[in-house]
């Protein structure tokens, strides 16, 4: 239901991102998250609790859609990737809280707790967001855009003279950008995606979207217990789950460090060839442990593990929303990243359904192997065809 209801969300904040802008669909984002903590709390059946899991993805979905668009548009360059990281830091920071609250906390007691960060959000959003200066000029509204772009570049009326020119060269010139070709401005055509920028991009987008789902990072984390509990560890699974919350955020806030220094291709590299690395060792580790007393290396499992997710989070996780956005042309950026988070998806709703079929058929020792498969692949191919988009600006392709 998660993976369908991501769909879903991808889908209509996609259709409603171009009309209603950023901030209204940063708003609606709000509705399903807090009617599913109401649906939790008043589940008289698991339908309602179905129900709560498909708005649960819809309002992901749609997180993922505006999230990183939106942030892509009020940022500067040199800080864009740290900004574009700090959506999965803030995802897996609530990851692992929804592991300790589900361990420590009864269950009519936490979705009273966790519906105050909606309600908050909203009214934040309300209060301090306004809407992105690029989608003010795509629609025409220039005085507006024009506050927007001084309040997100932080320029008072007080400021230098010369800092304020230089800073309003730049929104003239992303006016300019946006609006030529006047009344076809607007108008995306099959054409807009055939162009060379567009189909050069479309080999490293999908092999992205491959690397961050069949790698296996997501969608371990949603069976962690089951795989500690088979990997042959003593270790408790509830304790080690906890543990790979913390080394996921721990993973995700390297990456708000590091992303605008390094650049998005060397992080991606060390983290498909790291995933590969720790899947493997886990691999044989299991299948090693089954004909063998591993009591005294039951730590092991955990070590590998958390090097696995730690170093999928400073890539793979943590660089995935930014370079999947900046890749695609100026043109056809929101519709595009609209349209590979929609796929990503769909690979999340099918990793989250086969990765427990195959542990079951193939055991975990195999399942491991094969994620380490698609990330040793996954390095190969960034290694040759993965652009470095560090510093890149919005409106160049």
């Amino acid at each position: 239901m998660l993976g369908m209801g991501s769909v879903t969300g991808n889908i209509l904040v996609g259709a409603l991102l171009s009309r209603l802008g950023s901030k209204r669909c940063l708003l609606f984002i709000a509705i399903p998250h807090s009617c599913l903590w109401i649906l939790v709390y008043f589940a008289q059946s698991v339908e309602y609790l179905y129900a709560g899991r498909l708005l649960a993805g819809i309002c992901g979905g749609g997180m993922y859609i505006v999230h990183p668009i939106f942030l892509s548009e009020i940022a500067d360059a040199n800080i864009r990737g740290t900004f574009s990281a700090m959506v999965m830091l803030s995802v897996n920071v609530g990851i692992l809280l929804g592991y300790i609250m589900g361990t420590h906390l009864s269950y009519f007691t936490i979705p009273w707790i966790v519906l105050v960060l909606p309600v908050a959000y909203f009214v934040s959003v309300l209060l301090f967001i306004k809407e992105s200066p690029m989608h003010l000029i795509r629609t025409g509204k220039y005085t507006e855009a024009e506050r927007s772009f001084r309040y997100y570049k932080n320029i008072k009326d007080t400021d230098n003279i010369n800092d304020q020119h230089r800073a309003m060269e730049e929104f003239d010139n992303m006016k300019v950008v946006l609006t030529k070709g006047d009344q076809l401005k607007d108008s995306i055509t099959i054409k807009d995606f055939c162009t060379r920028p567009a189909l050069k991009a479309y080999g490293p987008a999908l092999v992205l979207l491959i690397a961050n789902q069949f790698s296996g990072l997501f969608s371990m984390v949603n069976y962690m217990s089951d795989i500690f509990a088979q990997s042959h560890s003593t270790m408790d699974p509830n304790t080690c789950t906890i543990i790979i919350g913390a080394v996921q955020i721990l993973g995700t806030y390297v990456t708000t460090l590091l992303c605008d220094i390094c650049g998005r291709k060397l992080l991606m590299l060390v983290s498909t060839a790291g995933v590969a690395v720790s899947l493997t060792g886990f691999g044989f580790f299991t299948q090693y442990a089954k004909d063998h007393d591993v009591t005294e290396y039951s730590w092991v499992p955990l070590l590998l593990m958390s090097m696995d997710i730690f170093l999928g989070n400073i890539g793979l996780v943590g660089c995935f929303f930014v370079s999947l956005v900046e890749i695609f042309p100026v043109k056809i950026r929101a519709k595009a990243a609209s349209m590979a988070i929609v796929i990503c998806s769909c690979f999340v709703f099918v990793m989250l359904n086969i990765l427990p079929i195959c542990m079951k058929q193939w055991g975990i020792s195999a399942t491991m192997w094969s994620c380490a498969g698609v990330s040793a692949f996954s390095f190969a191919y960034f290694s040759v065809f993965l652009k470095e988009t560090k510093g890149k600006s919005m409106l160049d392709d």
